[in-house]
């Protein structure tokens, strides 16, 4: 899950390219991708994105490959995020 805030939006459409092959490599799917979000309690960041993948190890292994820390390195210089990999539940 992640909180972000984007300052230049045409770059990050550039980190959205990049990062879409790590992500299909390990079979993550969008769940939430920075849609129309109203606040009820506390703060959150510009756009909220939720990734679900098959594992909690895919998600780790995914966000420490080099092909999604090359797609980070674009991403970081114009934006602020907040991200967590969590868990899912199966209840």
């Amino acid at each position: 899950m992640a909180h972000v805030d984007v300052q230049d939006p045409q770059i990050y459409e550039e980190y959205k390219r990049l990062n879409a092959a790590p992500f299909a490599e390990y079979g993550a799917r969008f769940l939430v991708r920075g849609g129309p979000q109203t606040v009820r309690e506390g703060a959150a960041r510009g756009r909220t994105v939720v990734i679900e993948f098959p594992s909690y190890e895919a998600a780790l292994a995914c966000f420490d490959s080099p092909a999604y820390q090359r797609a980070k390195a674009v991403r970081d210089p114009i934006s602020m995020a907040d991200m967590v990999i969590v868990e899912g539940y199966d209840g």
